[in-house]
Order: C-alpha cells, then sequence, then structure tokens
C-alpha cells in the first residue's frame, strides 16, 4: 500500500464529501463523536476545492459516493436498506445506487464480450439492447440468442473496475488505521480486520466466472422454496468479464407504487425475503449477501426474483446451529441461554459475568419484543447493542460479518416492504424447524454418523497413525515384526460410533 497516495485519496475523500454538501449529513447519521467530527472537517474543509464535483443533479450524498468510486457506492448501496438508522431522507438519496448509476458505453461492452468470448457479439446474439440496468461493478443488457431466439440477460464488468476498487480498498485501510487511532474503542472491532474480509468478497466479486459458479450452486439449493426463482447461467457465454444468464421479467422490489398498482401484497413479500433469508442461512449455511432491493424484483405471478451473486455468504453448521440458538433464546426470551451460548462460542471472554451478560440481553429483546417494526428504533437499538458488546469486551467475528450485515440489510428490505412486520413471528417458524431438526438427542446421533462415516473412510490408516503417535510418545523402539495391534480406546471410540449410526438409521426409520 502507498502511504503517501491514501493520505491523498482520505484528504479527498473528506474535501468532496466538503465540496458536495454531504459531510455534515454523513457525520450526522452515523452520530460521529466529537473527535472525529473535527478531524473529518479538519481533512475536507482546507482542501474544499480540490475535492471532487460529482454529478450536480444527484442529492449531495449519492453525488458524493458517486464521485468518490465503487468501493464508496457499495457502502451506500447497504445504507439505503436501512431508513431506520440513517434517516429516510439519507435512505432516500442512496437508492439510487442500486442499479441506476450511470452506464459506459454500449460500445465498449460488445468489444469486452468479443474479447471474452473470441467471438462477434452478432453471432452470438441477434439482438443486443442498450443497458437496462447500471450499478457499482458492472451494467446489465438485454439480448435474444441467435440459436435459440432465447432471452437473456448480459453482465458486463466496467472497465478497469479492478484497478478503481484497489485505490480505494487502500485508502480505507488507511481511514480504518485512522479511527482506531482516533477512537480507541473501536479496535475491539477490528477495522482493520473488517477490511480485509471486504477486499476478499469485493475482489472475488471481480470475476464473473464465480458468479456464476455461484448461481448455479444456489439455484440448485433453491430449486423447491415456492415462490423463489433464481435465473440459470450460460455457461458457454460467460468468462470473467462477461456473464449471460436466463431473462427474468419483475418489478424492483424497491418501488412500492409499481407493487400496489400490480395487486402485490407487499407483507407477503415482506415475509417472505426474511423467510427465505433465514432458510438459505440456517438449512443450507449458503445465502445471497447482497440482498438490497436493486437485486430483487417480484415476477407477475409474485415470485421472488433473485439477481447479482457476486457475493454469497457461507457458514459452517456449528456457526449455523450458535445462530439458531441464539435467534431462538431471543424469541422465547430465554436470555440466559442466550448468553450461554455466547459463552459457549466463545463470543465473550470467559472471565465476564454471565449473568450481568444476561441481563444486558435482556435489555435488547425486552423492548423490541412482539412490537412492530414501525416502533423500534434500529438506530438506537444498535447504539444500546456497541454499548454491550464493549463493556463485555466482544470482537468483532469476521467469520460472521456476512451474515450479520445480510441480515442488517434483508430486514431493512422487508420494513420498506411492511413498516408493521413483526421480525419474531416471521422467524420463529424457520428457526424452530432447524432447531427441532439439528439440536438435541437426534442431531446428536446424527453427528456420531457422521463421525463413524470418517473413521471407516479412514479405519485402514487408523492403526499405523496410533502406533506412530505412541511411538512419539517415549517408545523409541518400535518392533515392525510384531503384528499391529489397534489399541483399546479406538475400538472402543469405533464401536460407540457405528453403534451410534445404527441407532440413527434405526430411528429414522420409525
Amino acid at each position: 500500500m502507498r502511504g503517501p497516495h491514501n493520505i491523498w485519496r482520505l484528504i479527498r475523500t473528506g474535501a468532496t464529501l466538503e465540496r458536495t454538501g454531504a459531510m455534515d449529513v454523513v457525520l450526522e447519521a452515523f452520530r460521529a463523536p466529537p473527535r472525529l467530527r473535527f478531524v473529518a472537517r479538519a481533512l475536507g474543509w482546507p482542501f474544499k476545492w480540490l475535492g471532487l464535483r460529482g454529478d450536480p443533479d444527484l442529492p449531495p450524498a449519492t453525488r458524493a459516493l458517486t464521485a468518490l468510486g465503487p468501493a464508496y457506492i457499495k457502502f451506500g448501496q447497504i445504507l439505503s436498506t436501512r431508513p431506520d438508522i440513517v434517516g429516510e431522507d439519507l435512505a432516500l438519496q442512496l437508492k439510487y445506487l442500486q442499479d441506476k448509476l450511470p452506464p459506459f458505453p454500449t460500445g465498449i461492452a460488445k468489444k469486452m464480450i468479443e474479447a471474452e468470448l473470441e467471438q462477434p457479439v452478432d453471432r452470438i446474439y441477434s439482438a443486443f439492447s442498450d443497458p437496462v440496468a447500471a450499478a457499482s461493478i458492472a451494467q446489465v443488457h438485454q439480448a435474444r440468442l441467435a440459436d435459440t431466439g432465447e432471452e437473456v440477460a448480459v453482465k458486463v464488468l466496467r472497465p478497469g473496475i479492478e484497478r478503481a476498487f484497489r485505490k480505494d480498498i487502500d485508502a480505507f485501510y488507511l481511514m480504518a488505521r485512522t479511527i482506531e487511532v482516533l477512537a480507541p474503542a473501536t479496535r475491539r472491532l477490528r477495522p482493520m480486520d473488517v477490511i480485509t474480509h471486504f477486499e476478499s468478497v469485493v475482489m472475488g466479486e471481480l470475476d464473473l466466472r464465480l458468479e456464476s459458479s455461484a448461481a448455479a450452486e444456489f439455484a440448485s439449493n433453491t430449486a423447491k422454496d415456492p415462490g423463489f426463482v433464481v435465473p440459470k447461467p450460460f455457461w458457454f457465454l460467460s468468462g470473467r468479464q462477461v456473464m449471460t444468464m436466463g431473462w427474468a421479467e419483475g418489478i424492483n422490489l424497491a418501488d412500492n407504487a409499481s407493487l400496489d398498482a400490480a395487486g402485490h401484497d407487499r407483507r407477503v413479500l415482506a415475509s417472505r425475503v426474511l423467510t427465505l433469508f433465514l432458510n438459505h442461512a440456517l438449512r443450507d449455511g449458503y445465502f445471497h449477501a447482497d440482498m438490497h432491493q436493486g437485486n430483487l424484483k417480484v415476477a407477475a405471478n409474485g415470485d421472488i426474483i433473485a439477481y447479482d451473486f457476486g457475493i454469497m455468504g457461507r457458514i459452517d453448521e456449528y456457526t449455523r446451529r450458535v445462530y439458531a440458538e441464539i435467534i431462538f433464546g431471543f424469541i422465547r426470551k430465554d436470555y440466559r441461554r442466550v448468553a450461554e451460548v455466547h459463552f459457549e462460542a466463545g463470543y465473550v471472554p470467559p472471565d465476564r459475568d454471565i449473568d450481568e451478560f444476561a441481563r444486558a440481553l435482556r435489555a435488547v429483546g425486552e423492548p423490541i419484543f412482539g412490537m412492530d417494526a414501525s416502533r423500534i428504533s434500529m438506530a438506537r437499538l444498535l447504539a444500546y447493542l456497541f454499548e454491550v458488546t464493549e463493556r463485555f469486551g466482544m470482537e468483532t467475528r469476521t467469520e460472521l460479518i456476512l451474515l450479520q450485515r445480510t441480515m442488517v440489510v434483508v430486514e431493512g428490505v422487508a420494513r420498506s416492504l411492511d413498516p408493521n412486520i413483526n421480525i419474531w413471528d416471521v422467524a420463529r417458524p424457520i428457526v424452530e424447524g432447524y432447531i427441532a431438526k439439528n439440536v438435541g438427542p437426534r442431531a446428536l446421533l446424527r453427528d456420531l454418523a457422521r463421525t463413524a462415516n470418517v473413521l471407516a473412510r479412514f479405519g485402514p490408516k487408523l492403526p499405523a497413525l496410533v502406533e506412530g503417535h505412541l511411538v512419539r510418545m517415549g517408545n523409541p523402539q518400535p518392533q515392525p515384526q510384531r503384528r499391529m495391534q489397534v489399541p483399546g480406546p479406538v475400538w472402543l471410540i469405533t464401536g460407540l460410533c457405528l453403534g451410534a449410526a445404527v441407532m440413527w438409521f434405526w430411528l429414522t426409520r420409525q
């Protein structure tokens, strides 16, 4: 990373926010502490004349972020789903960033397609439109396949996007360091690790071959989900910079007026969005991690159509169980159990008081349990959660960043459709169903059966592995001529696992 260059980027960011009139809006939205406000103004105001102008027809915040670059735009897309956190006015401004950014010329897109697929565009597509949507990383064209006549969507990366993202991310690292120095309390949130995680996610989004693979896996996982559609990718017409998928027509999920005019029940759609996300996260451990309104549409029959699979989240089975138990504990108001799960998972240092932590969690859960979303201030709730995590020494878990961020975005999408939605009522059947199948005696037997499966695969190697371990423990004179004997504990463990497997198969057939 180039230090002086990144310092200049940081100064230019402040100057651009000042020049576009967005500085006050951003500082107020994030309730920045006085010391951080002072430094931000000091970085921006003296250099205001050096800041980027942006599009004068856009609102201040949107104007600033579009001028600053793609990584800033991606951040703005997330904030656009949370009017309860950043305010209605700012969220409305930022919705522009979801899929209405200025496109690049169609001629350049065609040249990129021809270079990627190594054949003329006219030979691949019998029709090819101007951009129908443009976001921070790519734009989409509607086309028709020349051989079959099928309607498709063609996604093309923006020229030079990888270099632009690299510059932004380098500057983000400097911002993270600066925040750690100016606000020491944020260090436990590990801002540097958060930026590292953001970098890995975004750089993966810049290879459309990976997105094609993600779309195929996601489509396979969700094939039986009612009311949900994932367009299929065309592998032979996709590459690093180009991706071709089936075309699916629908109304943007942010367009409430059009949804109402088409006769769709927004309350049903809001519940479905939350239900789908929880199912994908808990059932599959693989979920769409960029579910803002710009990536979701509603078909004429009411199905929700998902797009843009560049950012997908994956969580292991243990983490899914922890996540489910925490949600289930809140639903049941069993704050002691929620606290225990945090300690068992290592999310809270073991030297803290579990009863005090349970009491703090009650102060989080009680004000929001049973209330509709319109009566809950998420901004105040998140502020209190920040205080709780600071008090109990909880650090940011980078493996959960995507899950937590997506949950915040999805809840924001659901709120925009139905301001009175009760997220606990929607979540309860999903979480209860998962708990019933994955926590308890049946889950234990299934785990033992899986362990037996693994042991069976490595069975022929176990005797040698155990003997080698014993030799290293202090037997320098192994006897190769002696017939290797499997130690009793190994047989015991294997027998227990095999027995558990038999019990599991017997129970599942009752």
